[in-house]
């Protein structure tokens, strides 16, 4: 399929990190904790109105990046979601998630403060374990 333009809200409160198989992958800019955002390759809205086949493929690039979550980053907790109230455009939420985290156990919607911002090292160093771990397609980091 081919991959539509990603919400520009999206794009703003984001970073664009690559391709997976069936997604963009986007890191979401407050590195209060790891919050990512995979955009599927379509224009319907809803992750349940997908085709068998492909909502399987969205799902394996989400179960993809909660093992990187749990495995590399060493969290034990992650929260999957997908809501589009507020930008309509089909993403899923893969957050790792701690009893340390600012708003733990509510949450993260309305509940997280504005964060620190990522380093350009830090997203280039996990831009690299998803390339090789995932086979990420790298996108050119813009912090």
């Amino acid at each position: 399929m081919t991959m539509p333009e990603i919400a520009p809200q999206l794009l703003q409160d984001c970073h664009y990190l690559g391709r997976l198989p069936a997604t963009a992958l986007l890191l979401h800019r407050n590195a209060s904790l790891p919050w990512f955002i995979l955009v599927p390759d379509t224009r319907l809205e809803d992750y349940l109105d997908l085709p068998s086949e492909h909502g399987c493929a969205v799902l394996a690039d989400c179960v993809a990046v909660s093992g990187f979550i749990k495995n590399v980053l060493g969290f034990s907790k992650v929260n999957f979601a997908g809501l589009g109230n507020v930008v309509p455009q089909m993403h899923l939420h893969v957050i790792g998630r701690s009893a340390q985290d600012d708003c733990w156990p509510q949450p993260v919607w309305g509940n997280l403060q504005d964060g620190p911002p990522y380093a350009l090292e830090q997203l280039q160093e996990w831009q690299m374990s998803l390339v090789r771990m995932l086979n990420l397609h790298p996108a050119e980091l813009e912090v």
